[in-house]
């Protein structure tokens, strides 16, 4: 697989936003473009990339705040699961009205589903629902690697004191969805460092003490 793959930490919440492409035809993808829209475009513009999927991973504020900036400016379609499209239009469940900077986005272009392969070249990406974080939480799975979002982190999880969030299903959605992939699999965060399938089940006192109370 000849892909390329940059990460920018963008907006005031620090997120990790993905871009990939293929060095063959230019075409990429956005995942999670939570902010600093010209950054990223100033990047696509250079790399002479073109910009044909915004993926999110869920729909919280930080995660959509240049969504709407990047469609404009490249005609990229927008992804999101189906379960997290409400928030898109409704900054209570977004969470950008309780921080004072309410915003809305314009409707996902495509609504996903748990299980569905998404082509864009040769980026081929499985959609993995990882309710928890949010109700439609996603990460999105390469042959080679994993973006979890913020279902997982490195040695931590996603909140669940959120509007529609629980940990209950998070903790059903990391043990169903994502700890029986291959231990070498590199996971790729929605904030913080990149880690690894094999150490967060070896390490991640979330993970361990659902283990160990029989979840």
């Amino acid at each position: 697989m000849n892909l390329e793959m940059e990460m920018f930490v963008v907006g005031s919440l620090g997120v990790n936003c993905y871009i990939l492409y293929n060095e063959k035809d230019h075409l990429g993808v956005a995942i999670d473009p939570g902010g600093d829209g010209e950054i990223l475009l100033r990047y696509l513009e250079d790399k002479k990339i073109e910009l044909i999927a915004i993926l999110n991973t869920h729909a919280h504020v930080d995660h959509i705040g240049a969504v709407d900036f990047l469609r404009d400016k490249t005609g990229a379609r927008f992804y999101v699961h189906e379960a997290d499209a409400p928030m898109l239009s409704d900054s209570k469940l977004n969470l950008s009205a309780f921080m004072g900077m309410p915003i809305v986005t314009r409707p996902a272009d495509v609504l996903l589903h748990d299980g569905e392969v998404l082509n864009f070249g040769d980026i081929k990406l499985t959609v993995l629902h990882t309710p928890g974080h949010s109700p439609g939480s996603v990460c999105y799975l390469l042959e080679d690697r994993l973006f979890s979002g913020d279902t997982l982190f490195a040695g931590s999880v996603g909140r669940t004191d959120f509007p529609g969030a629980s940990m209950e299903e998070l903790l059903h959605s990391l043990h169903e969805k994502i700890m029986g992939l291959p231990e070498a699999l590199p996971v790729y965060c929605g904030h913080g460092p990149s880690t690894s399938v094999g150490y967060e089940k070896q390490c991640n006192p979330y993970l361990n003490f659902s283990r160990s109370n029989g979840r």
